[in-house]
């Protein structure tokens, strides 16, 4: 399958913003009008989910096309294989630009770089550290308060507009004023609902949109691909006016838990209900303090999407661009009594995922909804084939969505999705149960109907999906549903088995490879 009418593609991803918060997933009271119409000019999947529920993992498997097993970043700040292709690697050579605005949270492999002698000096050194991504503007979007911030072209934008502080982000963008003029931070909680100390126009979601915009301004006619990779709705939950008391609430969904997830819990769940975020999201007027901040940035969101939207159209770049909404994982925001990410539930691993296909051979799904179960490493491949560029599958691990977009949706075989985490970084888990470092794996695999998370050492999770939607009942340890979990069990083997090992050789020329042995004259074994 060829596409020659796409000849760009704009990447957009939102950090840890759930699948649930858009109107076109049904959320009765935010207001996402413009990514509402991007679903209705392309096709909304109600079923996608990412390779790891925290920041690092999920974007480096979205990045490669691969796996967390397959890429090895298990985890924030572990470094991306030097010797790992992405996106940008399979793009360059064919003369596509492919840069960032925003974060992508990629950990420079500098001691791969040192072994296999690599300047990272050079123009072609430097992009292997940024993961094939030029930075036209990179910024992973977190300054701790304290920290000097230098070298950094918002922070720098900050102070041209009369930001004065070593570190604006903090600040300014990110933190609010009392009455007596004292900085409240950004990273504490209570804060929440006053709203940041800069403009509208001046917060990191318009600036990196006006960035990218720039950047498609400056590429003509030239092929790109952009990655527009938004740090908000992600912590510190801070909105400029009017952002900030847009919602009440009111607004914000009932909590998903249940006072029966507490009754012996998994030691794994048991830890992460002790993590910080977990002990004060779970307390009494946190969540009615914190999520209509965490809304009001989702509508800023939208609204520079609206603005995106219009400059594609005002350029004609809406006729030959692929559009892609995301998010790399989701928030828990107290449901199951647990705050910010790093578990299975579908509040984390499911994301929002709109493609918007501008060829004709699309227009039969356009304003649709695909239920079908797809993945983030399915969106390189996505990339690829719009691009009508070799797909790589001795690297990727993900199919293309293409048949999906245009109506062929009986060709898609993935019946489940997998994600995985570890919580060796997190003491409030791991010390608890005495657990090495090496063996805080955890794996979800994750059906239509069941979904059943494989834990180092300790007795699995398993949820009913279609009699306990809400996931908040473990039948990890119940003797009548053995039969299930050694199924699932089976399908994580099937699926471990299945990984792209031989990335050094196309699948065709393994193929041909006897053939080729025979005609060269290579007789093993003959008498």
């Amino acid at each position: 399958m060829t596409s020659r009418s796409v000849k760009n593609v704009l990447f957009i991803m939102a950090d840890q913003l759930r699948w649930d918060y858009l109107a076109c997933y049904g959320h009765p009271s935010i207001k996402t009008p413009n990514i509402d119409r991007l679903a209705k000019r392309g096709v909304r999947f109600s079923n996608a989910f990412v390779q790891g529920p925290v920041c690092g993992a999920s974007r480096m498997s979205t990045y490669t096309g691969r796996y967390v097993t397959s890429h090895g970043s298990a985890w924030n700040f572990i470094p991306l294989s030097v010797s790992l292709k992405t996106l940008g690697a399979h793009l360059t050579p064919h003369n596509v630009r492919c840069a960032v605005v925003g974060k992508t949270h990629v950990e420079p492999d500098i001691n791969g770089a040192a072994r296999l002698g690599i300047d990272t000096h050079t123009d072609h050194g430097r992009l292997l550290m940024e993961g094939g991504f030029e930075p036209y503007e990179r910024d992973d979007g977190l300054w701790p308060p304290g920290f000097k911030v230098e070298n950094n072209k918002y922070c720098d934008y900050l102070r041209s507009h009369g930001y004065q502080s070593d570190n604006p982000w903090h600040d300014f963008a990110n933190s609010s004023l009392s009455e007596e003029g004292a900085i409240q931070s950004g990273w504490k909680l209570r804060w929440a609902d006053q709203p940041a100390q800069v403009k509208e126009e001046h917060s990191e979601t318009p600036y990196m949109t006006r960035r990218a915009m720039q950047f498609i301004e400056e590429q003509g006619e030239r092929p790109w691909v952009l990655h527009l990779s938004f740090i908000k709705p992600h912590w510190p939950y801070v909105a400029p006016a009017p952002y900030h008391d847009m919602y009440t609430a009111n607004d914000i969904l009932p909590v998903k838990r249940s006072s029966g997830e507490k009754d012996d819990p998994h030691p794994v769940f048991r830890g992460f209900m002790d993590y910080t975020p977990s002990k004060t999201f779970s307390e009494n007027g946190v969540r009615e303090k914190v999520i209509p901040t965490y809304m009001g940035l989702i509508t800023q969101i939208d609204d520079q999407i609206g603005r995106l939207m219009q400059f594609l159209e005002e350029t004609g770049r809406d006729k030959d661009t692929l559009i892609v909404f995301t998010s790399d994982h989701g928030d828990y925001l107290g449901d199951h009594w647990l705050g910010d990410k790093e578990l299975f539930h579908d509040t984390v691993v499911k994301v929002p995922l709109i493609v918007v296909d501008p060829s004709a051979e699309a227009d039969q799904t356009r304003g649709t909804s695909s239920n079908e179960i797809v993945e983030a490493v399915d969106l390189l491949p996505t990339f690829l084939n719009a691009l009508d560029l070799p797909i790589p599958m001795e690297w990727l691990e993900g199919q293309s969505l293409l048949p999906l977009l245009r109506g062929e949706g009986q060709s898609w075989s993935k019946d489940m999705a997998v994600s995985e985490n570890t919580f060796a970084f997190r003491d409030c888990v791991r010390l608890p149960i005495g657990a090495p470092v090496d063996r805080c794996n955890m794996t979800m695999v994750r059906t239509h109907e069941w979904k059943y998370v494989h834990v180092d050492g300790l007795p699995p999770m398993l949820f009913d999906l279609v009699n306990d939607p809400d996931e908040l009942c473990d039948l990890g340890k119940s003797p009548s549903h053995a039969s299930v979990r050694e199924q699932m069990q089976r399908r994580l083997l099937d699926w471990l088995f299945c990984r792209r090992r031989m990335t050094g050789i196309e699948p065709d020329a393994i193929a041909s490879w006897n053939q080729k042995e025979l005609k060269a004259g290579i007789e093993i074994g003959v008498w």
